[in-house]
């Protein structure tokens, strides 16, 4: 079949959530609520090496702030 060998030509941008959780775009399209643009665009492929790149921790912030808190409530 024809459309299984498409190339995907779209440029895509990387966005962001307040979660510090990663996503990709399409570029010629209104960003979603709730996400912001993380400043990189490209194809596909250089955006989720972007994001594999950036990404490291992919718990939720919210979650990261609270294991941090529970940490340190315990020291001292």
């Amino acid at each position: 079949m024809q459309g299984e060998h498409r190339e995907d030509n779209t440029i895509y941008v990387v966005v962001v959530n307040h979660e510090e959780q990663y996503s990709i775009w399409p570029s010629d399209r209104q960003l979603p609520f709730g996400w912001q643009s993380a400043g990189k665009t490209g194809t596909k492929a250089e955006c989720l090496a972007y994001i594999e790149e950036v990404w490291t921790d992919m718990r939720p912030l919210r979650l990261r702030e609270k294991m941090r808190e529970s940490g340190a409530g315990g020291e001292g």
